[in-house]
């Protein structure tokens, strides 16, 4: 996909992406529904997820709503693989082939590149935004600009479902 088909697309997404989080009452449904969107319109997105904060943890990350295979990755320390790099350090990670990371934990042989976006809410990581290609630097600055806007949209639908999970 040339980066100019990858601004198309991500141009006609983010709206959807706007639409389907404004104003959900169920925080975890409309992160499930930008899961179930980007791994279903985006080619070379094979695995899509959130990984949320635990309340109850200091410094852990617990896997949220996702859309692709299963992982057995459901609970990742601060610092430990690339989302816990990303939750520790605040900042995007794009790994163009995660077969030359020491720090890279493998959910899957068939996935070669991932990117991994934090979620801050008063520069406290809230959560992030993981996600998995089985082609070898998958990933553009294209890509990054996009889910960071994605991020933005779903900030409120991720705060509520932290809240929830508090609650409970």
């Amino acid at each position: 996909m040339t980066e100019e088909e990858k601004k198309k697309l991500f141009s006609s997404l983010i709206h959807e992406l706007s639409a389907a989080t404004r104003g959900s009452d169920a925080p975890d449904a409309a992160l499930q529904a930008v899961c179930d969107v980007l791994k279903g319109k985006v080619p070379h997105y094979d695995w899509v997820g959130f990984y949320l904060t635990d309340p109850n943890a200091k410094d852990q990350l617990i896997l949220g709503p996702y859309a692709g295979e299963s992982t057995e990755h459901v609970r990742i320390a601060f610092g430990q693989g690339i989302c816990g790099q990303a939750a520790e350090r605040k900042k995007t990670f794009i790994v163009p082939d995660v077969a030359k990371e020491m720090n890279y934990l493998a959910c899957s042989p068939t996935v070669k590149s991932e990117i991994v976006l934090p979620i801050l809410h008063l520069g406290e990581v809230m959560g992030e935004l993981d996600i998995d290609s089985h082609t070898v630097d998958a990933f553009s600055e294209e890509d990054r600009v996009f889910l960071l806007k994605v991020c933005y949209a779903v900030a409120r639908n991720l705060l509520n479902a932290q809240q929830a999970r508090k609650a409970k």
